[in-house]
């Protein structure tokens, strides 16, 4: 396991632990705790605990800096109601994947549709589609499959 993945248990396992579903940690201290550099834990947050992953994640550098995770709990209408209205004109297939994995991990998709889905937006299924105009059509499908899904 990669320290990527050891930061990132470790995040989780206490937002698991925390009753309000929010974590407060210090950039300092998990950098000091892991043995890396503070910008790997910015990594962390920005490819693990994304919007898109169901997260909200707010920092505050400097000396005092913190960062609060907090795990975005809605219901199912609200979590679709959520992705549709983050979801921008345009959206790569890892971000789709992402928001799909996040969709079927709440219990909003089915694996079948989430599955479906993820063939259907893949880079494979665009391949006819002009590479600069793919994140385009794979953003207005994704949003008009889920629109019937909510």
């Amino acid at each position: 396991m990669g320290i990527t993945d050891l930061i990132a248990a470790f995040l989780q396992d206490s937002l698991n632990a925390a009753e309000d579903g929010v974590v407060e940690v210090q950039r300092s201290d998990l950098a000091e705790r892991f043995h890396c550099v503070p910008s790997q834990i910015n990594y962390v947050m920005s490819t693990r605990f994304s919007p898109e992953r169901g997260y909200i994640v707010e920092s505050r550098r400097g000396g005092n800096g913190y960062i609060r995770i907090t795990r975005v709990r809605v219901n199912h209408q609200g979590l679709m109601m959520h992705v549709l209205n983050s979801l921008g004109s345009e959206v790569d297939y890892p971000s789709a994947r992402a928001i799909l994995g996040n969709l079927l991990h709440a219990g909003a998709l089915e694996e079948p549709v989430a599955r479906t889905l993820l063939a259907v937006i893949s880079d494979k299924s665009l391949s006819a589609v002009p590479k600069p105009l793919r994140d385009q059509v794979r953003a207005d499908l994704l949003k008009n499959a889920l629109v019937l899904q909510a």
